[in-house]
């Protein structure tokens, strides 16, 4: 989670607004103090086309304006190049516009909430295929607040070479298990994964969950400093 430069908000309803633009899949989501409404569609390289749409979408079921919401949120990465800086986009340009503060989500804590909230297990390990024959890669485990909380950093890195400091028994989520889901295996141990919920990949309903948190906490960031997380180089990677 992002430390940012926001006032502690008070206690109350909060209405949060998030996309997701950071994989194959793009999606909008509006919480309003406690329920999710989200659009979400699998669809590479149409995020341009689809995602204001989808927040328009979202805000007018739910029959609210950008002046009910109380902060945006979006997933700041690990993810491909052009889908972060999308969202990056659409977002700095709605907080300047409408005076908004943003929660930047890790996009591996979103994948790690979702398997945390569906299995009966305190770690997860999210796995986001980066191409290049690498994976995005960490791990999570569920804190008191039952939100999640990284416990290795997130990296890049060949899946031959992911490691667990700790043998730890825990969910796998993401697309990388889709492709890599053997030499992840044998890489943690068969007998350490709880269950294996591949072609998985982020969704806004779950940044907005976090967002809240964060934005609960008083760590949002103003628009400016709604910078995406590439975790790999791009100045010496070529985009995917």
């Amino acid at each position: 989670m992002v430390e940012g430069d926001c006032a502690v908000p008070g206690s109350g309803a909060v209405r949060i607004l998030a996309l997701e633009t950071a994989t194959e899949a793009c999606s909008a989501a509006l919480y309003d103090n406690g329920t999710v409404i989200e659009r979400y569609e699998l669809a590479p390289q149409e995020h341009n086309r689809l995602i204001l749409h989808m927040m328009e979408q979202v805000l007018a079921e739910a029959g609210l304006t950008l002046a009910n919401i109380d902060a945006l949120a979006f997933g700041c990465g690990p993810g491909s190049f052009t889908g972060l800086r999308i969202a990056a986009g659409v977002v700095q340009g709605i907080a300047f516009a409408a005076d908004l503060p943003v929660a930047p989500v890790s996009t591996l804590a979103v994948l790690a909430a979702e398997a945390l909230a569906e299995c009966e297990s305190d770690y997860a390990f999210p796995c986001l295929d980066a191409r290049m024959d690498e994976v995005y890669w960490a791990i999570y485990r569920r804190s008191e607040s039952l939100m999640p909380e990284r416990i290795q950093n997130e990296q890049v890195l060949a899946p031959a070479m992911v490691r667990v400091a700790e043998p730890v028994s825990g969910v796998a989520i993401g697309s990388g298990w889709t492709r890599y889901k053997q030499l992840l295996t044998e890489q943690i141990g068969s007998g350490n994964l709880v269950g294996v919920l591949a072609d998985r990949f982020p969704r806004a309903g779950w940044i907005a969950r976090l967002g809240c948190d964060i934005y609960r906490q008083g760590a949002c960031v103003n628009a400016e400093n709604s910078q995406p997380l590439y975790v790999r180089n791009p100045v010496y990677k070529k985009a995917v």
